[in-house]
């Protein structure tokens, strides 16, 4: 299965057993249905109903992205998978707080993990990261002291502010980097965040659309802050394996520079060739697999966020309790 990315305007029709983009200019590309595992766009592209139609019927959900390359949203096809049981334990686990706090604290355990495994494989190549280092480690001790939501995504924010200060060392291009700017993202490092950081959230949504698992009750986001605030819950442990570590590596071997991004009143964007140099590098990431300890065969980044999936239905219905992917190659 596949995931499509088109960056040309035009527009999408269904033509037989297949989605048709038409660009502008009368040429069009054929995306076959059946290897489709979901759809981003980028572009400006129309749809007609019956488009829209047989892409649910496909179940093949489409996240869109306006001008900038900022994720706007996403075409949710009607659940397939659903289980009445795990929707109502999914709940529990949200109004029960002690539950709920349990879970969320987990994500950060397992998010605080992969950072320091970041932080630790640049020390061995000789930047001075100690401490970095010694200030998340206190901070991580902190995590399972927490009482509140609050305060456990106070103690995230400030594991964040102390791992981003380390940035400047770890690139070896001169980067404007102090702090994480969102909205708008104002320099490089922060426009390449945003980006890969939606991607991730996507990803994490598609996995979660095979699963059971409803969407919008999530555990350390507010379940009513945003739709689908459980993609973001999982987003958290992979965003230190996919998000920084290929921005480490865009920016250290200079794939991607300044000449790649547009400045538009006062924030960056990405132009058209560096999405598409980004684009490349984090597919060829999730393909990476890695020997899983546990399961004794190879598998995917993308698989692993479903495994990960697959690991919170086992907890909420009680039968294994749930631990966040912890870096362990």
């Amino acid at each position: 299965m596949e995931s499509y990315f088109l960056f040309s305007s035009g527009e999408l029709r269904r033509k037989d057993n297949v989605v048709r983009m038409t660009a502008l200019d009368g040429r069009f590309k054929v995306l076959k249905i059946e290897v489709m595992r979901d759809l981003y766009l980028f572009g400006k592209a129309s749809m007609n109903t019956d488009c829209l139609n047989y892409l649910a019927q496909s179940k093949i959900p489409v996240h869109f992205f306006n001008h900038y390359g900022f994720y706007t949203g996403t075409f949710y096809p009607k659940e397939a998978n659903v289980s009445g049981n795990l929707l109502i334990r999914q709940v529990e686990h949200y109004t029960d707080f002690e539950k709920r706090l349990n879970i969320a604290q987990e994500f950060i355990q397992g998010a605080c993990y992969n950072i320091l495994k970041n932080l630790k494989y640049y020390r061995q190549r000789g930047k001075e990261l100690d401490k970095a280092i010694n200030e998340i480690q206190a901070l991580e001790k902190m995590i399972s002291r927490t009482v509140t939501i609050e305060e456990l995504m106070g103690i995230e924010g400030n594991i964040h502010r102390v791992y981003y200060g380390t940035w400047t060392t770890i690139i070896n291009q001169e980067v404007d980097f102090e702090k994480r700017v969102k909205r708008p993202p104002d320099n490089v490092v922060n426009t390449l965040i945003s980006f890969l950081n939606s991607l991730v959230y996507t990803t994490c949504l598609s996995e979660i659309y095979v699963s059971q698992l409803n969407p919008t009750i999530s555990y350390l986001h507010s379940a009513g802050e945003r739709r689908f605030s459980l993609s973001l819950d999982i987003a958290e442990i992979f965003k230190p394996l996919l998000t920084d570590r290929i921005i480490f590596s865009l920016l250290n071997r200079k794939v991607i520079t300044e000449k790649d991004f547009s400045k538009d009143s006062n924030y960056f964007y990405l132009k058209d060739k560096g999405k598409r140099k980004v684009l490349e590098m984090y597919n060829s990431t999730l393909d990476e697999t890695v020997r899983h300890k546990d399961l004794k065969r190879n598998v995917s980044y993308r698989k692993m966020m479903r495994l990960e999936c697959y690991k919170l239905i086992k907890h909420l219905l009680g039968e294994r309790e749930y631990q966040a992917l912890r870096k362990w190659w």
